[in-house]
């Protein structure tokens, strides 16, 4: 069985993350946009549409987990799996072999940042993460160096019946010059989904000035919460 030491500590694999809330906003953008964003990495962006690619807002409070308790922001786009071919299909069919490129995960807690950049490659950094999630509405705002990066207000829609049977994820991450593979699973509970239903303002961030010209903000195609437990395995080559 795989094992980390991490600060000390021994993590070892699968990391369980046991209750995380999970709250995201789904944004149609402008694919060849995505595609310079993420040029770095080799990968490709997929198109739902003609022309189109998914950027995919998403912040958690994690709870409980072999990484303890913290809060994360992320930026990720929907790409294509390596090797699957140089036609740039589009359409929803798409959606069904697509993967999430991890392009920025600022994280509130040192010990997550050291574990995620060691073990899988995320491009976690420190920043100031507020989190408001004991209201109606979801909100979470990100600053770093004090500047605001991004302001954020998720209003959950209606309840998605069924049952929390596991679903395999993909995600991919690039961090000093090697793009890797990161297979997961995640059981969710108390999903809600409704179109729309996002609010973002972005601050005078570097990062912020990237998801402006995106097209940001705009209105969401789809936001999402829920509750939700993981497992994250050991990361391999894309």
């Amino acid at each position: 069985m795989a094992s980390h030491l991490i600060q000390g500590r021994t993590i070892t694999m699968p990391v369980r993350v046991t209750d995380a809330t999970v709250c995201s906003a789904m944004y149609p953008v402008r694919a060849d946009a995505a595609r310079a964003v993420i040029a770095y990495s080799g990968l490709d962006v997929a198109e739902v549409l003609p022309g189109k690619a998914i950027c995919t807002l998403v912040f958690v409070q994690y709870r409980d987990s072999d990484l303890d308790s913290y809060h994360e922001f992320g930026v990720a786009f929907l790409v294509r799996p390596p090797g699957s071919g140089r036609t740039r299909a589009a359409g929803p069919a798409t959606l069904r072999s697509a993967g999430a490129f991890v392009h920025w995960l600022p994280v509130n807690q040192g010990f997550t940042l050291e574990a995620g950049r060691t073990i899988w490659g995320f491009p976690k950094e420190l920043a100031d993460i507020e989190l408001r999630l004991s209201s109606p509405y979801k909100r979470c705002i990100v600053r770093k160096d004090g500047r605001l990066i991004i302001d954020m207000l998720l209003k959950p829609g209606v309840p998605v019946p069924g049952a929390a049977a596991a679903t395999p994820l993909t995600a991919y991450t690039h961090l000093d010059g090697v793009t890797r593979r990161v297979p997961a699973k995640m059981w969710a509970r108390g999903m809600r989904v409704r179109p729309g239903g996002a609010l973002v303002r972005l601050g005078n961030h570097p990062v912020a000035k990237e998801l402006s010209e995106l097209g940001l903000p705009k209105r969401a195609l789809m936001t999402t919460t829920l509750r939700a437990a993981m497992t994250f395995d050991t990361a391999g080559d894309a």
